[in-house]
């Protein structure tokens, strides 16, 4: 028959450790799931409701991994006039040339090459494929914009970006979840993302829209992180 065991005792500097590190994790909104292993989850997905906010532009830079480098940026111009005015969304990599992309499609015009994110639906398949094209223009790549209604943005809801970027130099996939909207009167842009996610498996495609599963862990914004404002300038980070 085996002996009882006398349970052990866990010395101060323990305890104090333990409570620090709980206090921690509670402070920076993480649950004790969003702590497990990215690496086994397969796919981190991030809720969020931030807004782009307009301006001459507006700038907001999309972390996916939140490893406190911006992967992608967004802007979103308004410049009004007293015969003129402009209204444009465009994303592109937060850096150029580093191998970040988006999936979308290109098309020549009298202002030259130009790109257009692709508006996908929830269940799209999103990595390596012949047919998908992963642009990281020289210059903007417009998801919607005003006057000649340029682009598959044009007030749609629940919409999603394919995102192609690197970590320590190797291809992942991930998406942006995004509402859009223009203003008939004011021509003014309100876009609100609404969710990412990415898969941390390198080249392994992922589902637009794909928030629940076994291999799925969801991971809730940072407190302090989560509507970052970098001065007056109107730049926001969300990692």
């Amino acid at each position: 028959m085996p002996c009882p065991r006398t349970p052990s005792k866990l010395s101060k500097s323990v305890h104090r450790q333990l409570n620090s590190y709980a206090l921690a994790a509670s402070a920076a909104g993480v649950s004790v799931l969003a702590l497990a292993n990215p690496a086994s989850a397969k796919i981190v997905y991030t809720p969020a409701h931030k807004m782009i906010p307009r301006g001459l532009p507006g700038m907001a830079y999309l972390d996916l991994n939140r490893d406190g480098i911006a992967d992608f940026k967004f802007e979103n111009w308004w410049l009004s006039a007293t015969d003129a005015w402009l209204s444009s969304l465009s994303v592109f990599p937060a850096q150029r040339g580093n191998g970040n992309g988006i999936f979308g499609y290109g098309t020549a015009d009298k202002l030259g090459w130009i790109y257009f994110p692709f508006a996908l639906r929830a269940g799209a398949r999103i990595g390596p494929a012949q047919k998908q094209s992963f642009f990281s223009a020289k210059y903007q790549e417009w998801m919607y914009r005003a006057g000649g209604a340029w682009g598959q943005w044009r007030d749609v809801r629940n919409r999603y970006l394919g995102l192609q970027f690197l970590i320590k130099g190797k291809t992942h996939y991930g998406w942006a979840r995004l509402n859009v909207h223009c203003n008939p009167t004011s021509h003014k842009i309100t876009a609100v993302l609404t969710g990412y996610a990415y898969e941390t498996i390198p080249n392994k495609p992922i589902i637009a829209g794909k928030t629940k599963g076994k291999d799925v862990i969801t991971v809730q914004p940072e407190a302090s992180l989560g509507a970052l404002a970098a001065g007056a300038n109107g730049i926001h980070t969300w990692r």
